[in-house]
């Protein structure tokens, strides 16, 4: 079978392996659709993963598939089973994920990262990782379950009651899927920040209620101290500091976004003092999983106008370069093809 290794500091190369045969406790998946993360993209210029990447691996944590072999001891799923993937798999035993933190075990394990993924054609995957998805989804949109499910994560920390404002800063496809969910939370208005403007045209599209753009001068005025919610979806200082000129008094800013490791931002103490705002981070999909695929089994999640490329595992170099182009939205992989 064919798989993309990430080899190197901006390099694959696609090897042919053996096919990998389900132990117990395992199955066999094929790998229908992939989707290309910031994270991949992160990794691929050289930068940490959610864990710690010790290349050849082969990346991709946002899949879809069909399981085709079912390992002794399996019970919860079987052969033609459609199915996505949880890649995040905790030690269990430390202090983190004995007190209801297992995101921040420090000896995570993650599919796509740690232990080869998506971009192949077919994938090891323990049973507890995989979640059943409806056979008439399409497998592009159950790929998306595992963004889905860390911004549910988001979503959560943001604490988004029935009625106030939310600012979503950046129109990508997490800045996009954190529009629908913060209409289906109860916010009154929905503002997205976004520079592009077809992103901001399927932002209204999806819920949005008003799209600006901030580049654009006077664009942001009337929605100084506007919001009650502020999730920041780009990683640059320019959008952290719009999240701030957003938050209201009382606000919570959500920084969700996957920065440099290196990245820096002067706080504005004054505001935080004067304001109370509440500044949280968000990490990966703790428990959330089973909650995405049902919100994605529903139809309740749109992911139209969101994909916008797709390629074969051949030109895994040209999806990365297409993720970081403000031409995509959400870039994804057909390792069939």
């Amino acid at each position: 079978m064919r798989a993309a290794f990430f080899v190197e500091k901006e390099r694959f190369e696609v090897r042919e392996i053996e096919k990998p045969t389900a132990g117990p406790g395992e199955i066999v998946v094929r790998n229908m659709v992939c989707g290309v993360c910031g994270t991949d993209v992160h990794i691929f210029h050289g930068e940490p993963g959610s864990a710690d990447v010790n290349p050849p691996v082969v990346l991709g944590h946002e899949y879809s598939g069909v399981v085709v072999e079912v390992g002794p001891g399996v019970a919860s799923l079987q052969v033609g089973d459609h199915v996505t993937v949880d890649p995040n798999i905790y030690c269990g035993k430390c202090v983190y994920c004995r007190n209801g933190k297992k995101q921040l075990c420090p000896d995570m394990q993650a599919i796509g990262v740690t232990r080869n993924g998506g971009f192949e054609e077919y994938s090891l995957v323990p049973e507890a990782q995989a979640f059943k998805l409806s056979e008439d989804l399409p497998f592009e949109v159950g790929a998306m379950a595992e963004p889905l499910a860390c911004c549910i994560h988001g979503i959560d920390l943001a604490g988004i009651r029935p009625g106030q404002k939310v600012a979503i800063v950046g129109g990508g496809a997490i800045g996009l899927i954190m529009v629908q969910l913060a209409k289906l939370s109860g916010a009154s208005q929905i503002l997205l920040s976004e520079p592009e403007a077809g992103r901001r045209e399927v932002g209204l599209q999806v819920g949005a209620t008003a799209a600006v753009n901030p580049l654009e001068e006077g664009a942001m005025a009337p929605y100084e101290a506007w919001a009650d919610v502020v999730i920041e979806c780009v990683g640059n200082n320019p959008a952290v500091k719009s999240a701030f000129g957003y938050a209201a008094k009382g606000a919570t800013i959500v920084l969700f976004s996957v920065p440099k490791p290196d990245a820096q931002f002067p706080v504005p103490l004054f505001d935080v003092y004067k304001k109370e705002l509440t500044i949280r981070g968000s990490f990966v999909n703790p428990d959330t999983h089973d909650r995405a695929v049902a919100l994605l089994n529903s139809g309740k999640i749109t992911f139209v106008g969101i994909i916008t490329h797709r390629f074969p595992l051949e030109q895994m170099a040209d999806a990365i370069a297409m993720q970081m182009s403000s031409e995509s939205i959400k870039v994804v992989v057909c390792p069939q093809e």
